[in-house]
């Protein structure tokens, strides 16, 4: 449906993306993708073509929604975290910080459910996986990598493969809470600090210059 058409544009279409955006979110997490797009757009206050103008098909919206919501978590940690952390005075610290906001943004409940509900549509909607491969860990991993071929650069670090360090970073301070928050009980809180803690320090120990 309106196919090779350009999106709306303009104040009152921006308004309308957006509130078509956030209440399809929450529809999709509460009510799973079989929600219908009539539901969304009377939700949203908008006509159903109104929604099929801005995003002509509901997997095109889920992936927006994705990618938005991706967006929005990474924002709060990954912006300069390139250049900050390769011009570090501390650097156990401040990677210590930055991984401590990548796993609040990737384990807080509505990313949770999100990653759940792109796991289950891998299958009749494998596109979704790149979205998601390629606006999250993608992006996230080559930010890291940046910022430790920098460091290498610098003498601070001694990596011989910086792929597979970032991997085993995520492997330390990430994948537990991953795999314990979907398939059993997440760490609390205190075992969340000591799990980035000791995985920082783990790593640093490891790849840092004596």
């Amino acid at each position: 449906m309106n196919e090779g058409r350009p999106a709306p544009s303009g104040a009152r279409a921006s308004q309308k993306r957006r509130a078509i955006l956030h209440t399809a979110r929450e529809a999709f997490l509460r009510d799973g993708f079989e929600v219908g797009l009539d539901r969304i757009a009377a939700e949203a206050g908008v006509s159903k073509m109104t929604v099929y103008n801005h995003f002509r098909s509901k997997e095109i919206l889920f992936t927006a929604i994705v990618e938005g919501a991706l967006d929005e978590g990474q924002g709060t940690y990954l912006a300069g975290f390139e250049t900050r952390i390769a011009e570090s005075t501390d650097l156990r610290s401040d990677l210590t910080e930055f991984c401590e906001l990548w796993v609040a943004s990737l384990t807080a409940p509505k990313m949770i459910s999100l990653r759940n509900l792109v796991s289950g549509e891998l299958r009749r909607f494998p596109e979704l996986g790149e979205a998601w491969l390629t606006q999250g860990p993608a992006k996230v991993h080559a930010a890291i990598a940046g910022g430790l071929d920098r460091l290498v650069e610098r003498g601070e670090l001694s990596i011989p493969d910086v792929n597979l360090a970032v991997l085993q970073l995520s492997g330390l301070v990430l994948s537990p809470h991953l795999v314990y928050g979907t398939y059993g009980e997440a760490p609390d809180t205190e075992l969340t600090g000591r799990l980035i803690r000791s995985g920082v320090d783990m790593f640093l120990n490891f790849y840092q210059k004596e």
